[in-house]
C-alpha cells in the first residue's frame, strides 16, 4: 500500500542555542531531515510532506532542493505535535493510503524498521507505533500495555510514578491509514500539563472508538 511520509520539521531548536532550524543542523554532510526523509527510502511513497515553522524559507529550500516533488506545510504556531500532522491534511486530501509520521531531529530511523511497521499495517493494526526499551528512560513518553494490547501513550509530563516505572517508550513514530490519522488528530484536546495537543493521544482515541493499535 502507498505511504505518504509526514516529517514533521518546525522545532526552533532551543538547546542548541544557533539561530539555525533545528532540523537544518547537519550530520553526515545533509541537513538532520534529509536523514529522516531518507528512512522513507524503501516504501512506496504517495507523497512526501515537510511540516516546517521556524525557518520555514530555509526549511522549504533545502526540502525543495532535495525532491521538487516534496510539498512544505506550514505550521505558524507550535501547538503541539498533534497540531503539527494536521497542518499536513490539506496537502494530503485525496491522495488515500497510509501515511506515517517522522521526526526531523531523529535521522537514525532505519528503512527496514518503517517497513516492519508497514507489515504490521497489512497485518490487521489500525495504527503502529515504534516503541522502545530503553534502561534508562529518562523524559520519554511511556507505552502503557494492557493484556498485550496497547491501550495509550502517557507523556512523562502527566505520568504516575507507576508509568514513570514503565520501560516501554514512545519513539513518536506512527503509521496508520491517512484519513484515520486525520480524524484522529481532529479529536485531540489540550487538556494536559503542557497545554498542548499531543499527537500520542491518538491512541488512547482509536482504543476507546474499538481499533487495533
Amino acid at each position: 500500500m502507498p505511504v505518504s511520509l509526514i516529517v514533521l520539521a518546525a522545532g526552533q531548536g532551543t538547546r542548541m542555542q544557533s539561530d539555525l532550524p533545528k532540523v537544518m543542523h547537519e550530520i553526515g554532510g545533509a541537513p538532520l531531515f534529509a536523514h529522516a526523509l531518507a528512512s522513507g527510502a524503501a516504501l512506496d511513497r504517495a507523497r512526501t510532506v515537510v511540516v516546517a515553522g521556524h525557518g520555514f524559507e530555509l526549511v522549504e529550500k533545502a526540502a525543495l532542493a532535495l525532491d521538487e516533488e516534496i510539498v512544505v506545510a506550514r505550521q505558524d504556531e507550535q501547538l503541539g505535535t498533534a497540531h503539527a500532522v494536521a497542518q499536513a491534511a490539506d496537502a494530503l486530501a485525496g491522495v488515500g493510503g497510509d501515511a506515517v509520521v517522522l521526526y526531523g531531529d531523529t535521522p537514525f530511523i532505519r528503512p527496514e524498521t518503517l517497513e516492519a511497521m508497514a507489515e504490521a499495517r497489512a497485518g490487521g493494526a489500525d495504527l503502529v507505533v515504534l516503541g522502545f526499551e530503553a534502561a534508562d528512560p529518562g523524559r520519554y513518553g511511556r507505552l502503557v500495555v494492557e493484556d498485550g494490547a496497547l491501550t495509550r501513550i502517557v507523556e512523562f509530563k502527566d505520568a504516575t510514578e507507576a508509568e514513570r516505572a514503565i520501560t516501554l517508550c514512545n519513539s513518536g513514530v506512527v503509521m496508520a491509514e491517512a484519513a484515520l490519522l486525520f480524524d484522529l488528530v481532529a479529536a485531540v484536546g489540550n487538556d494536559n500539563a503542557a497545554g498542548e495537543y499531543y499527537l500520542t493521544d491518538i491512541v488512547g482515541i482509536a482504543n476507546a472508538r474499538g481499533l487495533k493499535a
